[in-house]
Parts: structure tokens; C-alpha cells; sequence
């Protein structure tokens, strides 16, 4: 095994090799008995065993506890495998939820829901304690403006735009929701809350007339009850059954990939057919904001931890089928129609795109070219 993995360049030890078998990281080779009193012996090294040893040496690095190296094997696991590449094994799914509940219980959501429940019988100081710690941290929060508008702006040779709208502040009413109760906070400062993310194009005058009439009991009644079962990232974790943290994995590295589509076509993405329809689906949905909320391209475990949590969500789920459905209708994403290079010619579309971007600074716009910009 450690000759196996040394033939890769990873270098491990006998110890620690079986330190990931106690911690259930590490499948142990199959053994033959020699006999009554003889012992056992391994007859060949198992190849699952040896890729899964490999993967995990390759997320450890010194002084990184463990259980972040598994949540990051979980995702690579998910990855679409290239052609000709060696896939990676799944991780044992008792350590990727123990990995996830840990990490999930030092996340700064954990922590401000378990402020807002502190607050409920604080007063006024701990309510004023709540909505200051959790407005540092929901301010610190601004949406990219929308590709469309960045696009426009690169191929006028302008400075890209920055998002003024986007202040997810107001938000700090639904953390206080989840300790102080709903009736606390009021259904006007939760329509702020909602208008906050942006989906479906609805307003702050739109929610508050929904939650308005819902609260006269002349709408749809709210489940108020889910905002505190959704607050309980962890409990959601340890209540999910194996199939269903796969399929939110599956959901997150799907939706991500529609979400980066929608954001490079703002970085000048030629566009062609099926991505313009991709497009178009997630505009008459209205969830752009909303993915542009939640979305992380390149995940830290712990925003990929919480955002799997998210993806537990049947609305999520529903999303990406209905965005998968749109692709099987046209699965041409980078081939423009009649073009015989096919993808090889859409990357040289593109290449071509950015190389030929007008200079603002040449041509007496405010500021510099695309480099400048991007840093």
C-alpha cells in the first residue's frame, strides 16, 4: 500500500494509514485466514483502497484537521470525471456527515441563529446585541452586478458597474425572526427581508402585501414553522438520509454550473442558442438573485457545507431538473449552429472576444482595460 501510493508521489506512514481506518475514512483490504493460529494475510492491494488514501493525503495538508479534508473529498467525488481519468472513490458517508456537522457547527450562521434563540429572553439589550452582530455580517454582503450589464459595459469599453442594490442588511429581520418569533419582528420588516434577495422581481410593496393579506387571513397561510427548521443547518445534516446528501451534492454542482454560464456570458461567453435559452429559462423563473445569492463557484468547505444544506431544499432540487429539462432540449452549449469546429471554434470566439475589448484608456473612457478592472 505505502509502495502503491509512493509509485504516485504521496507519501504517508503505516500510522497513519490506519488512523484513517479508525476514524472510517479508510476501507481496510480484504484478508485470507492462513489457518487456526496462523493469522491472516492481505493477497493484493485493493485499488479502491489505494485511490481512496490517495485522495484523501492529497486534501491534508499540515496542521488542517481532518474533517475539512473530507468535506472537500465529498465534492471532488460529485466532479464530472474527464475522459480517461481514474474516478474518485466516495468517501464513507457516516464520516461526511460527522465532517459536515462539525463544520456546519463553527459556521457564522450556526452562530448567529444561536444568538437570535439567546435573544428571545435577553430584552432589549440582547435584541439590540442581535441585530448589531448580525448586521455586521449580513452587510459585509454585496450581489456582482447583473453579467448583462457587465457585458454591455466591456464591449462599450466602459468600467464595469458596480451593484448599488445590492445590500442584503435588511435580511437581518429573518435572523431575528428565527429567536424573537415572527410575530416580533412583523410582517413589514420581513417583507424587507424578502425583497432583499431579489427573486421573482417582487418588491418590498409586493411581500408586504402578500404577508399582509396572509396575516388577515385572506391569502395563503405562511408555515412560519419551516424558517426554524431551515435555521437548523446542523439538525437538517444529522436528519438527511445518505441518498439525499448525495442528490443535494448533485444539485449544487449542477445549479452552480448553470449559475456560472449565466455569469460568464457577462465576461463576454459567446453566446450561442442553448445557452441564450438556459438563460432565458432562468429569467422567466426569476432565481438569478436568488442563485446570486447562494451560488459560490469555488467553495470553501464551509460554503459548501452550508450551501448543501440549501440544496436539501425541494425548491432547489425542482430548479435544477427544470434547468437540466431546458439543457436536454438543446445540449449544444458550446457549439454555434453549422459551425464545424465545434468547440474548438467556440473557444476561439471567445479568446477572439476578449483579445479585441476596446481600451477605455485609449479611447479617453475613465479608467483601464480589462486587466485593470479585473484586479
Amino acid at each position: 500500500m505505502i509502495r502503491e501510493l509512493a509509485a504516485r508521489g504521496v507519501v504517508v506512514t503505516a500510522s497513519q494509514l490506519e488512523s484513517w481506518r479508525r476514524a472510517g475514512l479508510l476501507p481496510r483490504h480484504r484478508r485470507r485466514g492462513l489457518g487456526r493460529g496462523r493469522g491472516s494475510v492481505v493477497d493484493a492491494v485493493d485499488p479502491l483502497v489505494v485511490e481512496s488514501a490517495a485522495v484523501l493525503a492529497r486534501h491534508l495538508r499540515q496542521g488542517r484537521d481532518r474533517r475539512l479534508a473530507v468535506v472537500e473529498w465529498f465534492a471532488e467525488a460529485g466532479m464530472p470525471v474527464r475522459p480517461g481519468a481514474v474516478p474518485v472513490p466516495e468517501p464513507a458517508i457516516g464520516a461526511v456527515r460527522r465532517a459536515l456537522v462539525w463544520v456546519l457547527e463553527r459556521s457564522v450562521s450556526q452562530r448567529l441563529v444561536a444568538l437570535a434563540r439567546s435573544a428571545a429572553g435577553a430584552g432589549e439589550e440582547g435584541q439590540d446585541a442581535l441585530y448589531a452582530a448580525a448586521g455586521r455580517v449580513l452587510g459585509a454582503y454585496r450581489g456582482a452586478a447583473h453579467p448583462a450589464l457587465v457585458r454591455a459595459a466591456l464591449e462599450a469599453g466602459e468600467d464595469v458597474p458596480v451593484d448599488a442594490e445590492g445590500d442584503f442588511r435588511s435580511m437581518v429581520h429573518l435572523v431575528a425572526a428565527v429567536g424573537l418569533g415572527v410575530q416580533e419582528v412583523g410582517s413589514d420588516a420581513l417583507a424587507e427581508a424578502f425583497a432583499a434577495f431579489g427573486m421573482f422581481g417582487l418588491t418590498v410593496e409586493d411581500w408586504a402585501q402578500m404577508l399582509g393579506a396572509a396575516e388577515r387571513g385572506e391569502g395563503p397561510p405562511v408555515d412560519w414553522g419551516q424558517l426554524q427548521r431551515h435555521a437548523d443547518i446542523v439538525g437538517q445534516v444529522q436528519r438527511a438520509g445518505e441518498e439525499e446528501l448525495v442528490r443535494a451534492r448533485t444539485v449544487m454542482i449542477g445549479l452552480r454550473g448553470f449559475y456560472g454560464l449565466y455569469v460568464l456570458h457577462g465576461l463576454l461567453l459567446p453566446d450561442t442558442p442553448a445557452q441564450a435559452a438556459l438563460r432565458q429559462r432562468i429569467d422567466d423563473l426569476g432565481v438569478f438573485p436568488l442563485l446570486d445569492h447562494v451560488i459560490t463557484i469555488n467553495p470553501s468547505p464551509r460554503q459548501f457545507a452550508e450551501l448543501l444544506v440549501v440544496c436539501l431544499e425541494p425548491f432547489y432540487d425542482n430548479l435544477y431538473e427544470t434547468l437540466m429539462e431546458q439543457l436536454a432540449e438543446d445540449p449544444a452549449i458550446f457549439r454555434f449552429p453549422g459551425d464545424e469546429k465545434g468547440v474548438v471554434g467556440f473557444g476561439e470566439a471567445w479568446m477572439g472576444a476578449l483579445r479585441d475589448l476596446p481600451d477605455p484608456g485609449r479611447d479617453g473612457g475613465a479608467g483601464g482595460g480589462l486587466g485593470e478592472r479585473a484586479s
